[in-house]
């Protein structure tokens, strides 16, 4: 299990412990030397295979009915919102959805927590994707302030059989943490403040959690140690490597459920209709200007 290994790393005492990094790239006894960066070139030809796959797991979902819940929790800037887009960009929004719920109303945090979470579920035939989920309570909400400890404890006491009432539901609920080291955020919020391509991804709860590493170190700590069980255990993603930590996601995620290639049958294009009595018409259409 994920969270065992966490451990197990953490009570040898070596830089992972100090750092909070659970990756064997971060310096933990034992961790091997660092692969080559991964050409962009051979990034996409795996990725390719990768995403025929997620069709035919997207076409078995919906002939079959089943029901996946996937979510991805991490640091900021640990690569979530980039696993998620490798996921869905050749896949039918109609079967994959991507829940992204921002900061709660008045009225839902007067409900129980967890209440504004239930209807995203996923009904038949569907996957959804969480990029943060109900574990903000786990981390940002307590590392932030925003929840009480006594609310953080009561969540952590009661998510694991809330999580079992789930899956007992017929879903399958597959959990990731993208771990990344202290390195990786200071380079990845740096692009943000640099890149105007990025500069919408940058917040000040983004520089905060840069301030407060082991906060979240400790809130990381406390949710594995609660809520890594045998019926829903965390999985650790190294996103020290971006391109090979999304591919490895994929097909970690790829190997949990059971799915097959559903036969289709050979499609073949039809002949157009005659253009009988139609004439093009003559209309100042408004094409745009050609720049490029």
């Amino acid at each position: 299990m994920a969270g065992k290994k966490a451990k197990k790393r953490k009570s040898k005492g070596g830089d992972a412990a100090a750092t909070g990094v659970l990756s064997a790239t971060a310096g933990a006894e034992g961790a091997t030397e660092p692969k080559p960066k991964m050409s962009r070139k051979e990034f996409e030809a795996e990725l390719e295979k990768l995403q025929i796959e997620l069709v035919k797991l997207q076409e078995w979902v919906r002939v079959t009915g089943a029901k996946i819940c996937v979510l991805f929790e991490g640091r900021d800037a640990a690569g979530k919102g980039g696993i998620i887009k490798r996921i869905t960009e050749r896949t039918s929004p109609r079967v994959f959805r991507v829940v992204a719920l921002p900061s709660p109303t008045e009225r839902e945090k007067s409900q129980m927590y967890i209440q504004r979470y239930l209807p995203h579920l996923p009904a038949a035939g569907e996957i959804v994707l969480f990029d943060r989920s109900w574990y903000n309570r786990a981390g940002v909400e307590r590392v932030m302030g925003f929840a009480t400890e006594e609310q953080v404890a009561t969540f952590l006491k009661f998510t694991p059989a809330v999580e079992r009432a789930i899956i007992a539901s017929g879903v399958i609920l597959v959990k990731y943490w993208l771990e990344e080291t202290m390195e990786d955020q200071t380079e990845r919020f740096e692009e943000r403040i640099n890149d105007y391509r990025k500069i919408w991804k940058l917040s000040p709860m983004d520089l905060e959690s840069h301030r407060r590493w082991y906060d979240y170190s400790r809130a990381r700590d406390a949710m594995f140690a609660a809520t890594d069980t045998p019926d829903s255990p965390w999985w650790v993603v190294d996103s020290h490597d971006q391109r090979r930590g999304r591919l490895n996601c994929i097909s970690h995620f790829l190997s949990l459920v059971p799915y097959h290639e559903i036969p289709r049958e050979k499609v073949k294009l039809p002949k157009r209709q005659p253009r009988g009595d139609y004439v093009e018409p003559d209309y100042p259409f408004r094409h745009i200007p050609e720049k490029y």
